[in-house]
């Protein structure tokens, strides 16, 4: 796959290789060998990408590629895009298997949410555990070989959290999921409030939360140092890749590292709901392109129900929550009905995909999902809309 950046980011590129960059902000944890030994031995190499609108721009992640191919010429790589906008590590994690593992085993994965769980998911500390030891722990099941790194991007408010010397909640979860399985991580957002307070940056050269080339080109700068650092030997003539020890135990039982999708057209016993491709020119809000194509599980009715059979320890829904959507009731075993209100600040005018969770601390086994329209909704909202993309089960 060829990679072309603009000359801007290539500009961008030039000019921070000369920044300041004392490397306090690369993290470098457990062994970093084996996607190296694999470009330069087999000249063949799988990278993949996992995260949110930071990840599927015209970004860091192109910019990567282009270093890549610059350290490796001979290498024929390739490279899975998995970023999705506005999606946080839960969804991550729940399309980790369609979206990377599917594609065969991968040799390096870049993983970005620090942003999205923050500002998108609004993620308290324990889901954003759950999302990325499920990413992390299910790739090294998948493929024990992979060598992996978290990058920690930045948004205004977490940008004002380091500045007032505290860590923001989402990278400080991530980091506790890179110690514990000796993952790198490059922690752009601290280096990004280091070189504004230094005087050496601005947020606005930066670009924002959706960085401009030149903060796409700090991160690059960032993981390129990571590999220099990591590589800086010739590999021993008999160097062999190594297996990423896994703990045995994870740091949180119920975290998704058995997450997957399932098929809308897997639910039973329908009631006013059908599933089809959306009239969308007829529905108000922006769909994106991605999307529009889809058959998606779909109601606007109370009272409209279904039944869906699943086994494991969670059980949820991957939806597009527009400026009509509903509130949805949901009951497990028969148990009590919970509300689970489907509206997002941003749906009002935009069909927010975003992962809700009915139930996630299930005994595991299988189980059975009652799911109704309730006749409430959100006083935001224009009506009961349920648009389901896939379920979700861990």
């Amino acid at each position: 796959m060829v990679v072309w950046l603009t000359l801007g980011a290539v500009v961008a590129c030039s000019q921070d290789r000369t920044a300041s960059l004392s490397g306090a902000n690369i993290d470098l944890r457990g062994t970093f060998q084996n996607a190296r030994l694999r470009f330069e031995r087999e000249k063949k190499g799988h990278v993949a990408f996992l995260g949110g609108s930071i990840t599927e721009m015209d970004g860091y992640r192109p910019m990567v590629m282009q270093i890549l191919h610059r350290r490796f010429p001979q290498t024929q790589f390739t490279f899975t895009d998995a970023g999705i906008a506005s999606t946080c590590s839960t969804t991550g994690a729940f399309r980790l298997q369609d979206d990377v593992l599917s594609k065969g085993p991968v040799d390096l994965l870049f993983v970005e949410f620090a942003v999205n769980d923050d500002q998108d998911a609004h993620h308290q500390r324990r889901e954003c555990i759950r999302g990325m030891e499920g990413i992390i722990r299910h790739t090294r099941l998948y493929n024990p070989y992979s060598d992996i790194v978290i990058t920690y991007f930045v948004n205004p408010e977490m940008l004002a959290t380091w500045q007032a010397g505290r860590v923001p909640l989402p990278v400080s979860a991530h980091r506790e999921v890179a110690e514990r399985y000796g993952i790198p991580t490059i922690n752009l957002a601290k280096e990004v409030a280091d070189r504004i307070t230094a005087g050496k940056l601005t947020w606005e050269q930066f670009g924002g939360t959706h960085p401009k080339p030149l903060g796409n080109a700090i991160c690059a700068s960032m993981i390129d140092r990571l590999m220099s650092k990591a590589w800086a030997e010739p590999s021993p003539g008999d160097a062999r890749p190594v297996a990423h020890p896994l703990p045995a135990d994870p740091l949180d039982q119920n975290s998704y590292w058995r997450g997957r999708l399932i098929a809308p057209d897997q639910a039973r016993d329908l009631r006013d709901m059908t599933v089809e491709v959306p009239g969308w020119s007829n529905i108000k809000g922006q769909c994106r392109t991605r999307f529009v194509r889809d058959r998606l599980l779909c109601a606007d009715k109370p009272g409209a129900e279904l039944t869906l059979e699943f086994g494991g320890t969670a059980i949820g829904a991957y939806v597009l929550a527009g400026p009509d959507a509903g509130i949805v009731e949901a009951s497990v075993d028969g148990g009590p009905y919970r509300p689970c209100d489907l509206f997002h600040s941003y749906s009002v005018g935009l069909h927010y995909p975003r992962t809700v969770m009915f139930d996630a601390d299930l005994p595991p086994g299988e189980h059975r999902l009652r799911l109704r329209v309730s006749e409430h909704h959100d006083e935001r909202s224009t009506d009961h809309a349920l648009r389901v993309l896939y379920f979700v089960a861990n």
